[in-house]
């Protein structure tokens, strides 16, 4: 994998990856245009870079950062509003990709680290969740407000559920509201908030503490919190239910509705859905 430094593929590339002379890999996402928002395309090349991290010895940790001033925006609504008018066996191919992407990031065999300089939507706070460990800029927010445009956050709630646990999820499932860093890491969704000039630092050091293990042991470490947690995560019936439900109501009117009135920056009608 090379590293991709310059402007030209800050421009053209969605996902940077940069390996360093440790063995810290760091894959960039990079579509600040459009807030970092996944579509196929970004989930292909992350799941090809997963692929290399897990088996390139050389690795030994993996961060997970942005460029602009938004960490994700979840999932690219104009990716949503296409798949929404495909037939359901391919809108269910289509979200098994995104399922089996964040699936593969939580068994990496690697510590992974978000580095969460930016706000985070929907699939964005997946993607943090689905991470070992997350480090937040004491200035962002979150929140999952799928409901809010008829969707429902079905492939990341494994990993939302896992690290908040059911009631902070309820909550945040069904009402779509918006929380700070603080109360992200009052939950548990991030370990730490840091002001905006310490996040680099701080991240460094969680790299430094990390190379100080032994990657086998490490690895074993990570394989033991699946054995004893629950297995549900780990459930390929899980990540195929996950990616039915989203698939199934991505097409549905409420679904339409809420993405059209999204990108024509209007209020969504609820009522003249029947």
């Amino acid at each position: 994998m090379r590293n991709s430094d310059s402007k030209k593929d800050l421009e053209s590339t969605p996902l940077i990856s940069k390996v360093d002379q440790r063995g810290i890999n760091r894959l960039i996402l990079s579509r600040p245009a459009v807030r970092n928002a996944f579509d196929e395309v970004l989930v292909d090349e992350f799941v090809k870079h997963l692929k290399y991290a897990k088996n390139n010895d050389y690795i030994r940790v993996l961060v997970i950062e942005s460029v602009g001033e938004t960490f994700s925006a979840g999932a690219d609504l104009t990716w949503m509003k296409r798949m929404a008018d495909s037939g359901l066996d391919e809108n269910i191919k289509d979200a098994r990709k995104l399922a089996n992407m964040l699936h593969m990031l939580n068994i990496l065999e690697k510590p992974v680290i978000a580095k969460v300089q930016g706000s985070a939507f929907g699939g964005g706070v997946g993607l943090i969740a689905a991470s070992d460990i997350a480090i937040a800029s004491s200035e962002v927010k979150f929140s999952l407000p799928e409901v809010r445009l008829g969707l429902i956050p079905a492939t990341i709630a494994p990993y939302v559920i896992d690290a908040i646990g059911r009631r902070a999820s309820s909550r945040l499932f069904l009402s779509g509201e918006t929380f700070s860093a603080e109360e992200a890491k009052d939950l548990g969704l991030v370990h730490e908030c840091v002001s905006p000039e310490k996040l680099d630092l701080r991240t460094e050091g969680m790299i430094n503490d990390l190379l100080m293990c032994a990657p086998k042991a490490v690895a074993e470490a990570k394989k033991l919190i699946h054995y004893l947690s629950d297995n549900h995560i780990k459930s390929k019936s899980l990540i195929e239910e996950t990616a039915r439900r989203i698939a199934k109501i991505r097409s549905s009117d409420e679904a339409r509705e809420g993405i059209n009135s999204f990108l024509e920056k209007r209020p969504a009608n609820w009522t003249r859905i029947k």
